[in-house]
Protein backbone atom coordinates (compact mmCIF):
# COMPACT_ATOMS: atom_id res chain seq x y z
CA UNK A 1 0.00 0.00 0.00
CA UNK A 2 1.28 3.71 -0.56
CA UNK A 3 2.09 5.42 2.23
CA UNK A 4 0.21 8.43 1.27
CA UNK A 5 -2.31 9.25 3.52
CA UNK A 6 -6.00 9.89 2.13
CA UNK A 7 -7.24 13.04 2.20
CA UNK A 8 -11.13 12.86 2.47
CA UNK A 9 -11.95 16.07 -0.24
CA UNK A 10 -9.94 13.64 -2.61
CA UNK A 11 -12.83 11.03 -2.51
CA UNK A 12 -15.84 13.43 -1.81
CA UNK A 13 -19.04 12.48 -2.86
CA UNK A 14 -20.10 14.88 -5.93
CA UNK A 15 -16.60 14.27 -8.07
CA UNK A 16 -15.81 10.08 -7.32
CA UNK A 17 -17.63 7.18 -8.43
CA UNK A 18 -16.86 3.87 -7.41
CA UNK A 19 -15.96 1.28 -10.48
CA UNK A 20 -15.54 -2.13 -9.99
CA UNK A 21 -14.20 -4.31 -12.76
CA UNK A 22 -14.86 -7.77 -13.94
CA UNK A 23 -15.75 -9.32 -10.54
CA UNK A 24 -17.73 -12.30 -12.21
CA UNK A 25 -18.19 -15.89 -12.21
CA UNK A 26 -15.73 -17.14 -14.71
CA UNK A 27 -13.23 -15.02 -12.85
CA UNK A 28 -14.35 -15.53 -9.54
CA UNK A 29 -16.28 -18.60 -8.99
CA UNK A 30 -15.03 -22.22 -8.52
CA UNK A 31 -17.77 -23.35 -11.54
CA UNK A 32 -16.07 -20.33 -13.77
CA UNK A 33 -13.57 -20.74 -16.76
CA UNK A 34 -10.73 -19.85 -14.76
CA UNK A 35 -11.55 -22.12 -11.70
CA UNK A 36 -12.57 -24.85 -14.22
CA UNK A 37 -9.03 -24.83 -15.53
CA UNK A 38 -7.57 -25.48 -11.49
CA UNK A 39 -6.44 -22.08 -10.92
CA UNK A 40 -5.90 -21.36 -7.74
CA UNK A 41 -8.76 -18.46 -6.77
CA UNK A 42 -8.75 -18.50 -3.06
CA UNK A 43 -7.30 -14.83 -3.26
CA UNK A 44 -10.22 -13.65 -4.90
CA UNK A 45 -12.48 -14.09 -1.94
CA UNK A 46 -11.28 -11.44 0.75
CA UNK A 47 -11.35 -8.96 -2.62
CA UNK A 48 -15.10 -9.96 -3.08
CA UNK A 49 -15.79 -9.12 0.62
CA UNK A 50 -13.31 -5.64 0.12
CA UNK A 51 -15.45 -4.67 -2.87
CA UNK A 52 -18.73 -5.60 -1.03
CA UNK A 53 -17.78 -3.07 1.79
CA UNK A 54 -16.52 -0.63 -0.90
CA UNK A 55 -20.39 -0.68 -2.33
CA UNK A 56 -21.87 -0.13 0.41
CA UNK A 57 -20.02 2.53 1.92
CA UNK A 58 -20.42 4.14 -1.53
CA UNK A 59 -24.16 3.79 -1.97
CA UNK A 60 -24.29 5.15 1.98
CA UNK A 61 -22.32 8.14 0.84
CA UNK A 62 -24.31 9.24 -2.57
CA UNK A 63 -21.54 8.03 -4.68
CA UNK A 64 -22.53 6.51 -7.60
CA UNK A 65 -20.95 2.63 -7.99
CA UNK A 66 -20.88 1.53 -11.83
CA UNK A 67 -20.14 -2.18 -12.26
CA UNK A 68 -17.69 -3.23 -15.26
CA UNK A 69 -18.01 -6.59 -16.99
CA UNK A 70 -16.37 -8.57 -19.63
CA UNK A 71 -18.65 -9.52 -22.02
CA UNK A 72 -17.64 -11.42 -24.98
CA UNK A 73 -18.83 -13.51 -28.38
CA UNK A 74 -17.41 -14.55 -31.63
CA UNK A 75 -17.79 -11.22 -33.60
CA UNK A 76 -15.80 -9.38 -30.52
CA UNK A 77 -12.94 -12.07 -30.17
CA UNK A 78 -9.73 -10.86 -31.46
CA UNK A 79 -7.65 -13.05 -33.47
CA UNK A 80 -4.52 -11.37 -32.21
CA UNK A 81 -5.48 -11.98 -28.87
CA UNK A 82 -6.55 -15.86 -29.90
CA UNK A 83 -2.96 -16.36 -31.94
CA UNK A 84 -0.94 -14.40 -28.97
CA UNK A 85 -2.38 -17.09 -26.76
CA UNK A 86 -1.91 -20.59 -29.34
CA UNK A 87 1.79 -18.55 -29.28
CA UNK A 88 2.18 -19.19 -26.11
CA UNK A 89 1.06 -22.52 -25.59
CA UNK A 90 -2.22 -22.05 -24.36
CA UNK A 91 -5.74 -23.25 -25.85
CA UNK A 92 -7.51 -20.19 -27.78
CA UNK A 93 -10.68 -22.01 -27.59
CA UNK A 94 -10.67 -22.49 -24.05
CA UNK A 95 -9.86 -18.81 -22.93
CA UNK A 96 -12.30 -17.24 -25.73
CA UNK A 97 -14.93 -18.75 -23.61
CA UNK A 98 -14.30 -16.41 -20.98
CA UNK A 99 -17.46 -14.72 -20.11
CA UNK A 100 -19.64 -15.22 -23.19
CA UNK A 101 -22.75 -12.43 -23.10
CA UNK A 102 -25.82 -14.28 -22.10
CA UNK A 103 -24.10 -17.36 -20.33
CA UNK A 104 -23.71 -17.73 -16.63
CA UNK A 105 -20.10 -17.22 -16.64
CA UNK A 106 -20.82 -13.27 -17.06
CA UNK A 107 -22.61 -12.77 -14.56
CA UNK A 108 -21.41 -10.71 -11.32
CA UNK A 109 -20.11 -12.54 -8.68
CA UNK A 110 -19.76 -11.07 -5.16
CA UNK A 111 -21.11 -7.81 -5.42
CA UNK A 112 -24.08 -6.61 -7.75
CA UNK A 113 -25.73 -3.51 -9.09
CA UNK A 114 -28.10 -2.17 -7.29
CA UNK A 115 -31.07 -1.21 -9.28
CA UNK A 116 -30.51 1.90 -11.04
CA UNK A 117 -26.79 1.59 -11.01
CA UNK A 118 -24.89 1.90 -14.20
CA UNK A 119 -23.48 -1.32 -16.09
CA UNK A 120 -20.78 -0.88 -18.40
CA UNK A 121 -19.82 -3.97 -20.64
CA UNK A 122 -16.58 -4.40 -23.04
CA UNK A 123 -14.67 -6.61 -25.13
CA UNK A 124 -10.70 -5.91 -23.79
CA UNK A 125 -8.85 -5.07 -20.60
CA UNK A 126 -9.70 -1.59 -20.35
CA UNK A 127 -13.14 -0.09 -18.99
CA UNK A 128 -12.31 2.86 -21.16
CA UNK A 129 -11.61 1.06 -24.38
CA UNK A 130 -14.49 1.34 -26.90
CA UNK A 131 -17.08 2.15 -24.00
CA UNK A 132 -17.47 6.21 -24.08
CA UNK A 133 -16.73 5.66 -20.12
CA UNK A 134 -14.87 8.56 -19.98
CA UNK A 135 -17.48 10.71 -21.42
CA UNK A 136 -20.14 9.26 -19.21
CA UNK A 137 -18.18 9.84 -16.08
CA UNK A 138 -17.39 13.75 -17.10
CA UNK A 139 -20.88 14.43 -18.07
CA UNK A 140 -21.57 13.02 -13.92
CA UNK A 141 -18.73 15.75 -13.19
CA UNK A 142 -16.71 12.95 -11.86
CA UNK A 143 -13.10 13.64 -11.73
CA UNK A 144 -12.36 11.15 -9.35
CA UNK A 145 -12.37 7.12 -9.67
CA UNK A 146 -11.95 4.45 -6.42
CA UNK A 147 -11.20 0.99 -8.51
CA UNK A 148 -11.40 -1.82 -7.86
CA UNK A 149 -11.73 -5.34 -9.02
CA UNK A 150 -10.19 -8.82 -11.39
CA UNK A 151 -7.57 -8.89 -12.25
CA UNK A 152 -4.57 -6.74 -10.56
CA UNK A 153 -1.96 -6.95 -12.84
CA UNK A 154 -5.06 -6.92 -15.98
CA UNK A 155 -8.29 -4.90 -16.14
CA UNK A 156 -7.62 -2.99 -12.82
CA UNK A 157 -4.32 -2.16 -14.28
CA UNK A 158 -5.54 -1.55 -17.30
CA UNK A 159 -8.48 0.64 -16.95
CA UNK A 160 -6.50 2.27 -13.66
CA UNK A 161 -3.45 3.73 -16.53
CA UNK A 162 -7.05 4.94 -19.05
CA UNK A 163 -8.29 7.03 -16.23
CA UNK A 164 -4.98 8.50 -15.50
CA UNK A 165 -4.43 9.20 -19.33
CA UNK A 166 -7.90 10.85 -19.58
CA UNK A 167 -7.17 12.97 -16.49
CA UNK A 168 -8.82 11.06 -13.60
CA UNK A 169 -7.79 10.38 -10.32
CA UNK A 170 -7.59 7.08 -9.44
CA UNK A 171 -7.08 5.61 -5.94
CA UNK A 172 -6.90 1.45 -5.87
CA UNK A 173 -7.68 -0.04 -2.37
CA UNK A 174 -5.62 -3.13 -2.54
CA UNK A 175 -7.60 -5.63 -0.72
CA UNK A 176 -10.64 -5.25 -2.86
CA UNK A 177 -8.33 -6.47 -5.50
CA UNK A 178 -6.87 -9.33 -6.43
CA UNK A 179 -4.53 -11.84 -8.85
CA UNK A 180 -3.90 -15.56 -8.77
CA UNK A 181 -0.44 -15.07 -7.50
CA UNK A 182 0.40 -13.16 -4.64
CA UNK A 183 3.58 -11.94 -6.17
CA UNK A 184 1.81 -10.83 -9.51
CA UNK A 185 -0.74 -8.72 -6.94
CA UNK A 186 1.89 -6.84 -5.20
CA UNK A 187 3.96 -5.87 -7.96
CA UNK A 188 1.02 -4.51 -10.02
CA UNK A 189 0.27 -1.97 -7.49
CA UNK A 190 3.71 -0.85 -6.65
CA UNK A 191 3.94 -0.39 -10.28
CA UNK A 192 0.16 1.72 -10.21
CA UNK A 193 1.84 3.15 -6.80
CA UNK A 194 4.58 4.43 -9.09
CA UNK A 195 2.69 5.96 -12.15
CA UNK A 196 -0.60 6.72 -12.16
CA UNK A 197 -2.17 5.78 -8.91
CA UNK A 198 -2.53 6.28 -5.31
CA UNK A 199 -3.31 2.78 -3.29
CA UNK A 200 -5.05 2.53 -0.18
CA UNK A 201 -7.19 -0.10 1.39
CA UNK A 202 -11.06 -0.12 1.88
CA UNK A 203 -10.90 1.18 5.30
CA UNK A 204 -9.73 4.35 4.52
CA UNK A 205 -11.87 4.82 1.77
CA UNK A 206 -14.79 3.84 3.72
CA UNK A 207 -13.81 6.22 6.79
CA UNK A 208 -13.25 8.55 4.70
CA UNK A 209 -17.00 8.60 2.85
CA UNK A 210 -18.21 8.38 5.93
CA UNK A 211 -16.15 11.60 7.48
CA UNK A 212 -14.47 9.43 10.17
CA UNK A 213 -10.93 10.94 8.90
Amino acid sequence: MSDVPLEPDWIAPGRTALLIVDMQVDFAAPEGVIGRMGVDISSVTPALAAAQRLAEGARAAGVPVIFVGLSTSPDTDSPMWRERMARRGGDPDVESDLCRAGQPGSDFHGPGPAPGEQVISKTRYSAFFGTGLGDTLREQGIDTLVLCGLTTECCVDCTARDAFHQDFHVFVPADACAAYEVDVHEAALKVMALNFAIVTDTEAVVSGWSGRI
